[in-house]
């Protein structure tokens, strides 16, 4: 979509080339939202291709993913033997509601930034302990867990002019057994509940439900807990947490992520294939 009124367009080779911000201003990376829909209070660009970020960067700390690497970059990424937890970046990317050709444009920072309750990268970072890095327009960078960076349909943490630089997701998370289930109302639709497990090496597991949920939730045992233990930590988390709309209605969610969710303690538990 042409967008009439943008006026300028920067690319900086570094973000201080970047002077002022104003309600106008809009950081761009793989645009697959910007140029989806009208921007009419946006008249700045700020392209942030010139910048230069690796878009995956490994060391024994975990894996460094800039907010400009694009979703079909992390999708074919392969990691070290022993990051279990690797083969499901594919299996998150393919729960976008998207073609090949918006994997070749669309950014995992921009799908954080959305924070739309269906990311498919929230739902990914959040599982593996993810935290953003986040630049101010003045002062130290902050790090922010992703499972507090989105707080709602369409709402995060970011203050205006602040930009996602980066998501580190720590060695011990990419070790992890995983497990994921999702869910959507037609084949290439929108996700209704994304839930994914985890099983560290202490044996403690994490569920992280995105999706039916307005923000990521995440219930965490010591161990792979009964049945009985699961429904509990699933009653604790608020009705006003389940998400309602056009892609399922808030009861309709609530009843696949319980489905979902002992599925997914069957699988860690080492009771289902």
């Amino acid at each position: 979509m042409d967008l009439h009124t943008i006026r300028t367009v920067l690319r900086p080779s570094a973000v201080e080339q970047v002077a002022g911000w104003t309600p106008g201003h809009a950081w761009l990376a793989g645009g697959t939202w910007l140029f989806s829909e009208p921007q009419v209070s946006t008249d700045t660009l700020v392209d942030l291709h010139g910048l230069g970020w690796p878009a995956l960067e490994a060391d024994a700390t975990g894996l460094t993913i800039a907010a400009t690497c694009r979703i079909a970059e992390i999708a074919h990424y392969a990691g070290p033997a022993d990051w279990r937890a690797v083969p499901l970046f594919r299996q998150c990317c393919d729960s976008f509601l998207a073609s090949f050709k918006i994997w070749n444009a669309a950014t995992v920072g921009g799908n954080l930034v959305m924070s739309l309750p269906a990311g498919p990268m929230t739902a990914l970072a959040a599982a593996l302990d993810g935290v953003c890095v986040v630049w101010p327009r003045v002062g130290a960078p902050r790090m922010v867990p992703v499972v507090d960076f989105v707080t709602g349909d369409h709402t995060n943490v970011l203050q205006p002019g602040e930009l996602l630089r980066s998501v580190h997701l720590p060695a011990a998370a990419l070790r992890a057994r995983t497990a994921m289930r999702h869910m959507a109302l037609t084949k290439l639709g929108r996700s209704a509940a994304l839930l994914v497990g985890t099983r560290n090496e202490q044996d403690a597991m994490v569920l992280t439900i995105t999706g039916s949920t307005d923000r990521p939730v995440q219930l965490r045992f010591p161990g792979v807990p009964d049945a009985d233990g699961l429904r509990q930590a699933m009653a604790t988390i608020p009705e006003a947490r389940w998400f309602q709309d056009v892609h399922g209605s808030a009861p309709y969610k609530r009843h696949v992520t319980q489905y979902f969710a002992e599925d997914i303690r069957a699988e860690l538990g080492g009771l289902g294939a």
